[in-house]
């Protein structure tokens, strides 16, 4: 199984260049380089800093979403969110969003399927703050109707923009009512009341043995039960309004760290709502399917808003380029730190099966 993932990194890095090179490719890339190098690096240490402290918020946050679960200490909570950020960063699939609850499982016993319900409604909050952001974009940024821009198979224009907008919007809502669903008493009641019938019509009609009927049927129960413990957050008010505020102040932080980067880029002279504007347009961007770490997609997401406000092409991409290292190679470091310390075995946890029963 290692010798897989260690293919899937090689590969997922071979495709991160070549998207990479697609989206610079137009760009005359000594200029490119020439411009990298006259980056202000204290402007780049302040980002950092900035980016490190975003990531501490989430762990606070992550920390109340998991109260009614499992009381752990920050440091409990911090290892697995950086590990599980790093491994997005690295592998292919998301694997991060896996990894988390079952290092959470490894070091706390929380089971899997509570920790994962934890994951899903911090997801949830980040995906309805970009979607008031977006809107906010929309109402104050005007896109011209004919800027255009491809990379691969995609087109960057208002109108994806719009149609990823939609999409997001839609698998917010999604999850929105299975939280709501699941932390209602009277609604997880009647799911818990439906298996129990589905499984005494199979024992009655003999489709599988009787014993192991009950067995899974305690098991789906089992995750019923988790599901609604890691979502238990929905039922208190002062616990969820206290995740809201943290999650804008994440996300104003993150947005913070990409005007601190632009001080000390040439050429980017965008005012602090332009820049979060250009942070949402990425964000958005990278939401469709890429390579590990979003390298290219990241890049040519930035060049197109940017264009929006005016920045030409080696400037855009010297900054968005510089930025996308920066907002992710503190988390892969601090991931991996994280994964010395604790003594997680990355190749192991990414790899592994789900614990029985959970």
């Amino acid at each position: 199984m290692k010798k897989k993932l260690l293919i899937s990194l090689i590969v997922g890095t071979l495709f991160s260049a070549l998207a990479l090179w697609l989206a610079l490719r137009n760009v005359p890339l000594a200029d490119l380089f020439a411009y990298m190098t006259s980056v202000d690096p204290i402007w780049i240490a302040v980002s950092v800093i900035l980016v490190l402290f975003s990531f501490s918020l989430r762990v606070v946050r992550w920390k109340l979403i998991l109260h009614p679960a499992a009381r752990i200490p920050f440091r409990d909570a911090f290892h697995p969110l950086m590990i599980g950020f790093m491994l997005n960063c690295i592998l292919p699939g998301r694997v991060g969003e896996l990894a988390r609850p079952a290092i959470l499982y490894r070091n706390r016993k929380v089971p899997l399927s509570t920790g994962l319900a934890t994951v899903v409604a911090e997801r949830v909050m980040d995906m309805t703050m970009l979607m008031v952001l977006f809107v906010l974009v929309l109402a104050n940024v005007s896109i011209d109707p004919s800027l255009d821009m491809s990379f691969g198979r995609y087109h960057f224009n208002r109108g994806t923009l719009q149609s990823i907008a939609i999409a997001m919007a839609q698998v917010a809502v999604f999850f929105i009512l299975v939280v709501l669903l699941t932390s209602i008493d009277t609604t997880r009641n009647w799911g818990r009341s439906l298996v129990h019938k589905m499984a005494m019509l199979s024992e009655k009609r003999r489709n599988l043995p009787a014993r192991l009927c009950y067995r899974v049927c305690g098991l789906i129960l089992r995750i019923i039960d988790n599901v609604a413990a890691g979502l238990a957050l929905a039922k208190d008010p002062v616990r969820l309004g206290a995740c809201a505020i943290l999650t804008v102040l994440v996300w104003s932080i993150s947005a913070l760290s990409y005007y601190t980067m632009s001080l000390g880029c040439q050429g980017i002279e965008l005012s602090l709502s332009q820049i979060t504007a250009v942070m949402v347009i990425i964000c958005f961007v990278i939401a469709l399917p890429s390579v590990p770490g979003f390298w290219g997609l990241w890049e040519a997401g930035g060049v197109f808003a940017m264009a929006i406000f005016g920045i030409a092409s080696k400037e855009a991409a010297g900054y968005t380029l510089v930025n996308h290292a920066v907002q992710m190679l503190p988390v892969i470091g601090v991931g991996l730190f994280s994964a010395m310390v604790t003594s997680v075995n990355i190749w192991q946890i990414s790899a592994e099966e789900n614990p029985p029963g959970q």
